[in-house]
């Protein structure tokens, strides 16, 4: 088991731990987009594993766009659906954001992602319960042309690499 991915009573720090271990890239000095950065639980835990990575945070709400900046990173109020920040960026991660997406919205955002970025991490919640993302992991992993990394019931990580 990856250092990163900590045994934890929480299956989500499980989740945020494989997608930092998931990262098919080397982030030294590199530029990393976060999707739906929130209180920046999963940032924490990519700069303690990348310290030189540049880390950008987008989120579409006021008060989790505070709430990350207090880890004294540029974080910018915006939606999924919306373009991309100015690239080119090293690394995409998105890890619990993209359930809010439908699929056309899902596979809009790997096209955005695809030509701005050198490599995609998701992870999230792929059941059929009122909280989940419309692909399956393995759909999500072949609409990325990517790879399923790590499964924990429910939750998954999948990436690719560009």
């Amino acid at each position: 088991m990856s250092d990163l991915i900590e045994p934890s009573s929480d299956p989500l720090d499980a989740l945020r731990g494989a997608a930092v271990a998931a990262i098919p890239i080397e982030l030294a000095g590199q530029r990393v987009l976060e999707l739906g950065i929130g209180a920046g639980a999963t940032t924490r835990r990519l700069i303690a594993a990348h310290p030189k990575a540049e880390v950008v945070g987008l989120d579409s709400s006021g008060a989790m766009v505070f709430a990350a900046r207090e880890l004294g990173i540029e974080v910018q109020l915006a939606r999924m659906e919306d373009p991309l920040p100015d690239g080119p960026w090293d690394l995409v991660i998105a890890v619990l954001a993209v359930q809010c997406l439908d699929q056309t919205q899902i596979k809009a955002l790997i096209r955005r992602v695809r030509g701005h970025s050198r490599a995609l991490v998701i992870g999230d919640r792929f059941d059929d319960g009122e909280q989940s993302v419309s692909l399956s992991a393995a759909a999500l992993a072949r609409s990325c042309d990517g790879a399923l990394d790590w499964r924990d019931g429910s939750l998954a990580v999948v990436s690719a690499t560009y």
